[in-house]
């Protein structure tokens, strides 16, 4: 979390991670794509901003803060 802005936008494969990118893309949240928008529309995970038509994107603050209440004790099990 600290190799991050602290403001700004992520796209979902910064976010979940990218097996095929050279060097591998490492997730922040280690769930599939079909998983990660399961949550979203369940509110588990933050919405998205559209910023174009064909770009959706995740503010950087609510991931930050996805990731400190995940870190949550008793959050994992």
């Amino acid at each position: 979390m600290d190799n991050i802005p602290s403001k700004g936008y992520l796209r979902l494969s910064q976010i979940i991670g990218n097996k095929k990118t050279s060097p591998i893309l490492a997730p922040l949240v280690p769930v599939g794509k079909t998983t990660w928008w399961e949550g979203v529309r369940k509110g588990t995970f933050p919405k998205p901003v559209k910023i174009g038509s064909r770009v959706t994107v995740w503010r950087i603050e609510d991931i930050q803060d996805l990731l400190k209440s995940l870190a949550e004790p008793g959050r994992l099990s």
